[in-house]
């Protein structure tokens, strides 16, 4: 949600005396039937909260179905119509993503993964999502934050891997050099990452032999709680299992964690 001004349109006063408005973005990654009832909801709660008039705006960001989405909630009677209630709809799956090569926008770079791309196009797309992206010069965090987003929804399989490489042969020497390092970014962070990964998984292992060494089998749900320990909890475990005598002291030591 955000607080706006308008810029050239002239607006009445709202009872704060100041020509604000909010700008509500809802994200809808799923179809729901009773979704512009709820959307009208939303816009009734904000409107009585701050009192100053609300834009509705919908993004609807799945694949599939791909017929339009409704852009009203009514409620009418033979007589009267009693409410028309009207909002915004973005729906990536009707977007092609062709419209959107030439914005200069980081979130239309992000967002075209998610529109019409034909199976074929895919290593196209993620390309030309970099390329964009690329020369927006954005500072490293959100950099990351949309190349990360591009990255999990345009995930390609090794044929489109070697096609998505083929085309980046041919794109001029600065632009290739800056998706690369985007690309480059991302095996870094996948390195890094199983690397985390292998290393819970070897000291989850560990304390769990230990553990039952010292304590004798554990319950599952005992088990259970160790399992969703993360790397750095697994090695403070580690640590003060020693001190343990029985299950319960285990027990008050995920209570203390909770606590802490």
């Amino acid at each position: 949600m955000v607080r706006a001004r308008f810029r050239d349109m002239p607006l009445p006063q709202s009872i704060f005396g100041e020509t604000f408005f909010l700008v509500h973005v809802e994200n809808q990654a799923s179809r729901k039937p009773e979704f512009p009832k709820r959307m009208f909801c939303y816009f009734a709660r904000l409107y009585e909260k701050y009192g100053v008039p609300v834009y509705p705006i919908v993004l609807f960001s799945y694949d599939k179905p791909r017929n339009a989405e409704p852009t009203s909630h009514r409620i009418i009677f033979p007589d009267t119509a009693v409410l028309e209630f009207n909002y915004q709809v973005v729906q990536l799956n009707r977007l092609n993503w062709r419209d959107f090569l030439r914005q200069p926008n980081p979130i239309a770079s992000a967002l075209m993964s998610k529109m019409q791309v034909a199976p074929e196009d895919r290593p196209q797309v993620k390309l030309e999502c970099l390329r964009l992206l690329a020369t927006l010069r954005l500072d490293p965090a959100r950099m990351q934050l949309i190349s990360g987003f591009v990255d999990t929804y345009l995930r390609l399989n090794a044929r489109e891997e070697a096609q998505f490489t083929e085309q980046l042969g041919t794109i001029r020497a600065s632009e290739k050099e800056q998706v690369m390092q985007i690309v480059t970014s991302w095996l870094e962070r996948g390195l890094e990452q199983g690397r985390l990964e292998g290393q819970r998984t070897e000291a989850l292992s560990l304390i769990l032999r230990q553990l039952t060494r010292r304590l004798g089998p554990l319950v599952n749900r005992t088990q259970q709680q160790i399992e969703q320990l993360s790397l750095t909890q697994l090695e403070t475990l580690g640590e003060d299992l020693l001190d343990f005598t029985n299950e319960a002291a285990l027990q008050q030591w995920f209570a203390q964690q909770q606590q802490d």
